[in-house]
């Protein structure tokens, strides 16, 4: 993959003054779009027990580890980061998707304030690691953007890192594989283009964050989703930047790959040294 010198410009540093501005702007223009888009928003949510009646088949799945051992991050921000887990995943779990409906992670979630009970967590600005209220929600849109990959749904909107913030180590997700939030505007959203109501199914247990997206009818593809043209460069600033691209494979229920397409393509600035070695007591999959 040719990667371009401009492909990630170094960070523009900007006053506070400036960055609130930005960001009374953009959260503003979120809510326009939530109010007069015209855009079918989903809000029906079913209690766990009669949504796995409803839609008995499991589309995908997948799980993540609530706590673990990142370098330089003391343990409480992961503590905290539970509890805003279980605040986020009270006002998503149960989610039912209908046909032509959107999911819009933050419309739903609201404003992760401490008057809701958020606690400080891990936050990521600049490619620097902060504490701020509501950290770590990140987890939650990753799953569910790593589980919406596996399906018919539509990502129509989803924003990438622009920071590769921790060396590989005991990864199982390819690099670039998840979904950034930040309240409101950077926002995940999934539209279900299918002819089936789907049913987001979250919960937390003393060790993961588990969720499913199920639906009335069972699954007609499966999915394979791939890392191809990993590279890392040098950039003229000096930062290294790294690269790939997403790739996922469809195949019907015979086991034929049907189609093969690129799902995106990541760019991110390194903030640690390209020949660190890897530390067994890091685990990147989900911050």
């Amino acid at each position: 993959m040719r990667v371009s010198q401009s492909v990630i410009p170094n960070p523009i540093q900007r006053s506070n003054l400036r960055l609130r501005v930005g960001s009374l702007f953009f959260s503003s223009k979120r809510v326009v779009q939530w109010y007069l888009s015209g855009t079918r928003y989903a809000t029906e949510r079913m209690d766990n027990h009669s949504g796995v009646i409803v839609f008995p088949h499991v589309i995908a799945t997948h799980q993540s580890r609530t706590m673990r051992e990142l370098r330089n991050v003391d343990m409480w921000l992961q503590s905290n980061k539970v509890r805003n887990l279980q605040l986020a995943i009270a006002r998503l779990n149960g989610l039912v998707l209908h046909p032509g409906e959107t999911l819009s992670v933050w419309r739903l979630v609201g404003r992760p304030s401490k008057r809701k009970g958020y606690l400080p967590g891990m936050v990521l600005i600049n490619g620097e690691m902060r504490v701020g209220h509501g950290g770590g929600l990140c987890q939650l849109s990753n799953l569910i953007y790593w589980m919406t990959l596996h399906t018919e749904l539509t990502v129509v909107e989803r924003f990438r890192h622009q920071y590769d913030v921790f060396p590989d180590s005991n990864r199982t997700l390819p690099f670039g594989s998840g979904a950034t939030i930040a309240y409101n505007y950077i926002d995940l959203q999934i539209r279900n283009d299918t002819n089936d109501k789907h049913y987001l199914c979250l919960k937390l247990t003393p060790t993961h964050l588990v969720g499913e997206w199920r639906s009335i009818s069972p699954a007609q593809y499966s999915y394979e989703i791939t890392e191809k043209n990993h590279c890392i460069t040098q950039h003229v600033s000096g930062k290294y930047l790294r690269h790939n691209q997403i790739w996922r494979k469809k195949f019907n229920a015979d086991g034929t790959c049907v189609n093969d397409e690129c799902i995106t393509e990541n760019h991110a600035i390194m903030m640690y040294s390209p020949l660190l070695p890897s530390s067994s007591d890091v685990d990147t999959e989900h911050y």
